[in-house]
């Protein structure tokens, strides 16, 4: 826990090196393309298009639970492209900084988080797409919508334990970020980002294994908010089981950045 409690201290400490150097990779990535940014929003709506059409039009694929397909793809789609390029980077962002970390005293536990920072602009964006898409469609503020901040929190928790994990053991074992991408690609579908298992026909028993999954909890987490479906704590054990997680690779993550930390060169 000592462990865990002094990477929040470094988090916090140079929060602001965070910031900034997340706002110059997101100028930095698209420098050289005619579009620049606009990618960065434009990548992920032309995805969206292209799930609606195969599994909303093409599939005729429906949720079962009196909402429209459209809609309610857009939004768990939202935080899934988030958490999935924010895993991603983030487990690569220390051997693809080894010259930083080498040449200057540098804080190698905010390198992460950095890459997750980076990775909200165009979260924010998406989300104010669904929204939109919501309203189209009938969907309008409610009470719920005060539980997207912890669903927020809980999101960004769950990437900051992860990113210090996957980018301990990337550094560890360089085939690893090749196998979490395989990894991810499962869970996608695994995570109810597409369709509604628990409306399916899947045994419970299967059902119970997929809702542990902690990318569920947050995709169906924010659907629950937007359309006013239910509050966090109508779900105990997948909330305690959710936050079972994040502590475990908090603890494990911090465990093994502070272990091997002044080996990371030698090891890149």
């Amino acid at each position: 826990m000592k462990e865990v409690i002094t990477l929040f201290k470094e988090q916090f400490k140079n929060m602001g090196i965070v910031f900034r150097i997340s706002r110059y990779e997101d100028m930095a990535s698209y420098q050289s393309h005619y579009l620049g940014l606009v990618w960065e929003y434009l990548y992920p709506l032309i995805q969206i298009c292209i799930y609606w059409l195969v599994f909303g039009v093409g599939l005729k694929h429906g949720t079962s639970s009196g909402v429209d397909y459209l809609p309610w793809m857009v939004i768990g789609i939202t935080p899934w492209f988030f958490m999935n390029r924010a895993t991603l980077d983030a487990s690569k962002s220390i051997y693809q900084r080894v010259n930083m970390v080498s040449k200057m005293k540098f804080p190698v536990s905010v390198l992460p988080s950095i890459r997750i920072i980076s990775n909200l602009s165009s979260f924010w964006t998406m989300l104010v797409v669904s929204i939109f898409v919501g309203f189209l469609y009938g969907v309008r503020p409610n009470l719920y919508w005060f539980q997207s901040i912890y669903y927020f929190f809980a999101m960004m928790m769950l990437m900051l334990a992860f990113g210090i994990f996957n980018s301990a053991v990337s550094v560890l074992i360089r085939d690893y970020h090749i196998l979490l991408q395989s990894v991810m690609r499962i869970l996608f579908y695994l995570s109810g980002v597409l369709f509604n298992f628990e409306t399916g026909s899947f045994p419970p028993v299967i059902v119970r294994i997929m809702q542990v999954n902690p990318f569920f909890y947050v995709v169906s987490g924010f659907r629950e908010t937007l359309f006013g479906q239910g509050w966090f704590w109508q779900r105990p054990t997948l909330t305690l089981s959710f936050w079972f997680f994040v502590l475990f690779f908090l603890l494990v993550g911090s465990h093994l950045h502070y272990k091997f930390r002044a080996r990371f060169v030698d090891l890149i």
